[in-house]
């Protein structure tokens, strides 16, 4: 089996500081470099269609929302870790590229809603569609059983980590 860049790494720190290196190390670079991997291919999916990562998460997040593909501000930011004044930058400009519209709840004028307008939803359909092709256009290489099994172990971490339903993203 042919050596990834990871081994390079970890061999290099086994001779430097080899009391650093374990299975934890090789796992976060891993999931460091796969990382890397998939954000360029969101980044490349998103400049094309002249949005930023963060525009898409808003777009992908209302859209997954479902009908009528509504959220609170402080839903979008709390699910994207954005913080107040990043988020409204980018509904900003969601705003100002006619995708999303906001309004007033009419029962608690305290409350502001973020909704898709009507080409938002598209857009968001589109964008979504073209990372998730490019995602998989990045696994093609792998055996499709490897990935999926990939898929349960890191879900399987992430559970034992503490992640949960409530950290939605």
């Amino acid at each position: 089996m042919p050596r990834d860049h990871v081994e390079s790494i970890v061999d290099e720190w086994r001779q430097q500081l080899p009391d650093v290196v374990g299975p934890s190390m090789e796992l976060g670079k891993r999931v460091h470099r796969l990382a890397g991997r998939l954000q360029e291919a969101v980044r490349n999916e998103t400049a094309a269609m002249g949005l930023t990562p963060a525009e898409f998460d808003v777009l992908s997040a209302l859209r997954r929302a479902g009908p009528p593909y509504a959220l609170k501000p402080s839903e979008l930011a709390a699910g994207l870790l954005l913080t107040s004044g990043g988020i409204s930058n980018v509904l900003r400009r969601l705003q100002q590229d006619g995708l999303i519209e906001r309004a007033a709840d009419p029962a608690d004028a305290r409350v502001a809603w973020v909704r898709l307008s009507e080409p938002g939803v598209a857009a968001a359909e589109k964008i979504v569609r073209a990372v998730t092709g490019a995602q998989a256009r990045l696994f093609a290489a792998a055996d499709a059983t490897l990935v999926a099994a990939a898929a349960d172990r890191l879900r399987e971490l992430l559970i034992a980590l503490g992640d949960t339903a409530k950290d939605k993203d």
